[in-house]
């Protein structure tokens, strides 16, 4: 072998030895975690026997998968409009420029920045019932208070609000970057030829973020789908399911009662990688729609 080809191999040997040590490993284990039958012993001793996909098949049959999945598909859907929609339009105001745009962009990254404990925490606290900042302000504009954590009604609509809140920032950094790329001559020209500040932007701007758009929203995608700790930390997937996410469903699956359901815990949680990739495939198709176009 050739010393440069050598070398090469060397500066390659961290990066594969990571990538099968943190992804191919645990995702082979949980692949065979959901394709036996495990019991707390044989989880730790080994001898699980095989069963194929009769896990799978019962997290079907389960009457909580349902629920699960609709609560994933509308916290996420929901989560990704109005974190995109606000994120654009926070990035569009900041992409004028004027004074204190810095300071104020490094304050709106506060979210980002904060553990999800102390963000999900403090969410927890500002939806209480009886002592909760929120409750205090509809009080005060003469509405009646929200059972925001102990209602099946409004417990999705508060850890989705929690989840909306801390994703902010991720699309304004992302789509500030992609506004200051773009040429500003071109949204100029089209000023000249008479065309207002909106057409402007819907027919000039917005057609060059869709590149950096497509991105943002597929990592929120991946991100928002395995969504733990917020959900968790503020209702436990409660009351009665009402918040119960495919993410909190697998842990509760495995870890959430005195008997753990290994075999089905990893089910769930190889039906979340399944639908990460087929956003990602999908992303993919469309761009080379795009491209070729």
């Amino acid at each position: 072998m050739p010393r440069r080809q050598a070398v090469g191999w060397a500066f390659l040997l961290p990066l594969v030895a990571y990538l099968l040590l943190c992804y191919v490993y645990p995702l082979l284990t949980n692949i065979d975690l959901s394709i036996r039958d495990h019991t707390v012993r044989s989880f730790v001793h080994g001898g699980a026997p095989l069963i194929g996909w009769d896990n799978y098949a019962k997290v079907f049959a389960d009457p909580a998968f349902g629920p699960a999945l609709r609560n994933t598909v509308v916290f996420t859907v929901v989560s990704l409009v109005f974190q995109y929609v606000i994120g654009l339009a926070l990035a569009v105001f900041f992409a004028r420029g004027f004074r204190l745009s810095v300071t104020l962009r490094a304050l709106l990254l506060v979210p980002w920045l904060l553990p999800l404990i102390v963000s999900a925490s403090t969410w927890a606290w500002m939806f209480n019932s009886e002592a909760g900042v929120v409750n205090a302000a509809l009080t005060f504009l003469g509405f009646g208070t929200v059972d925001w954590l102990t209602s099946p009604d409004w417990s999705l609509v508060a850890v989705t609000i929690a989840n909306i809140w801390i994703g902010i920032p991720f699309n304004l950094v992302v789509l500030y970057s992609g506004l200051r790329n773009i040429p500003a001559e071109l949204p100029e020209a089209s000023s000249l030829d008479g065309a207002s500040r909106w057409q402007a932007f819907w027919y000039v701007t917005f057609p060059l973020l869709r590149p950096i758009s497509g991105i943002t929203l597929l990592l929120g995608l991946v991100y928002t789908l395995k969504v733990f700790d917020i959900i968790w930390i503020m209702t436990r997937g409660g009351p009665s399911g009402s918040s119960t996410t495919l993410a909190t469903w697998s842990y509760e699956l495995g870890f959430g009662t005195m008997l753990p359901r290994f075999g089905p815990s990893a089910a769930v949680g190889n039906i979340l990688i399944v639908l990460a990739v087929a956003a990602g495939l999908l992303y993919v198709r469309l761009q080379r729609h795009q491209e070729t176009a």
